[in-house]
């Protein structure tokens, strides 16, 4: 019987962008961050013009690999939240029950609250998709994942989650989370993407922010009055599902309006 080997703790794997390398230790920065620095770079790999090839890249690579996804939904939420936590379970639950409403499940690919929706798609048979991201520390792509890509860049990824959503679920999180649900509400409220139902769910965690909202921006007049309705807020994923279905009946797009079967779309995607 052959000895059980397992990879040394030491030997860490990181993805640089598409690529999962194990103990990688050549490059202290990410591609965003050299990208975005003010240092001059003369190697080739690194100068601007090979960089607009590399980023011209990652949107093809993305177009190409989600163009013929069916109806989805974005679930956003914390890395830190993991199995064990109530978060983890409702958020597990809920990738369940949008795929029993006939849509896919995308979420940022990683662990945690990304992981939950992920695992609750998957486990009802339904597209669960992760758009990872290339992080500074070790990372991957959940176990969870169908369809799955890793981003060098955050914008490319944030555009791929704009494009192949109709809706936006967002959980309990961090600075990304936040990030993620202020691009969102920012481009619904301008009119740079459809009107898609955005949804916060976690009532006690979400309320203060939502009061600071009422308060300061709109009691101040800095968004407009209509602008507090671009979001509900619930504990409920059966209210959460809901409010999706009922805002999609009256949309445009092509994937919600009974073009394509998206179950067996995303069924027929994942194999």
């Amino acid at each position: 019987m052959a000895p059980e080997i397992t990879p040394q703790p030491s030997k860490r794997r990181l993805l640089r962008g598409p690529l999962l390398l194990r103990n990688d230790d050549t490059e202290g920065s990410t591609f965003d961050q050299r990208l975005l620095e003010a240092g001059a770079d003369h190697d080739w790999k690194h100068a601007d013009p090979w960089r607009i090839l590399r980023i011209q890249s990652e949107f093809v690579s993305g177009f190409d690999a989600l163009t013929d996804l069916p109806k989805a939904v974005t679930v956003f939420g914390s890395a830190r939240l993991n199995e064990g936590t109530p978060e983890y379970e409702q958020s597990r639950q809920l990738g369940a029950a949008l795929v029993e409403a006939g849509y896919a499940v995308i979420t940022g690919g990683g662990p945690g609250l990304m992981e939950g929706p992920n695992r609750g798609a998957h486990e009802a048979e339904g597209l669960s998709v992760g758009l990872g991201i290339e992080l500074p520390h070790e990372q991957r792509l959940n176990d969870w994942v169908d369809v799955g890509i890793n981003f060098r860049y955050f914008f490319v990824r944030k555009t791929m989650f704009l494009k192949y959503s109709q809706a936006f679920i967002t959980l309990p999180g961090g600075f990304g989370t936040m990030d993620e649900l202020f691009e969102v509400l920012c481009m619904v409220q301008t009119g740079k993407v459809t009107n898609y139902p955005i949804v916060l769910m976690g009532v006690d965690f979400w309320s203060p922010l939502v009061e600071w909202i009422e308060t300061q921006l709109k009691g101040r007049g800095l968004i407009s009055p209509e602008d507090t309705e671009l979001f509900l807020l619930t504990d409920s994923i059966e209210e959460a599902v809901n409010h999706i279905v009922e805002a999609h009946k009256v949309m445009p797009d092509g994937r919600l309006t009974g073009n394509k079967d998206s179950l067996d779309e995303a069924q027929k995607y994942a194999e």
